[in-house]
């Protein structure tokens, strides 16, 4: 429950959230548009932290995902990298949105 708290949490206090883990080449893709973009992301390595597995199973209760990147902006779940990438065109509006840019 305490993980999940806390990815709610990360969701809801950045415009742009990413779940992601420092080695995985999708992630780093997601990472580099978002850089490219100019957007201001919270991203977290569930690589990294100790309570990353236990973040990753509530994301999975949460949006029905458990891969990485799990991909929020402006409180509302995109989707992976694949997801993120279909919506290049919408991007910069997204994020102007979110107050992410």
């Amino acid at each position: 429950m305490a993980a999940r708290t806390k990815a709610q949490g990360i969701i809801d206090d950045n415009a742009v959230a990413v779940f992601s883990k420092s080695y995985c080449p999708y992630c780093k893709a997601t990472k580099s548009l978002l850089s490219e973009m100019g957007a201001k992301a919270y991203i977290i390595e569930l690589d990294q932290v100790d309570d990353g597995a236990a973040i990753q199973d509530a994301l999975q209760e949460m949006t029905n995902q458990r891969s990485v990147p799990n991909i929020f902006i402006a409180k509302k779940h995109i989707g992976g990298n694949s997801d993120l990438q279909a919506k290049k065109s919408e991007l910069p509006s997204l994020l102007k949105n979110a107050s992410a840019i």
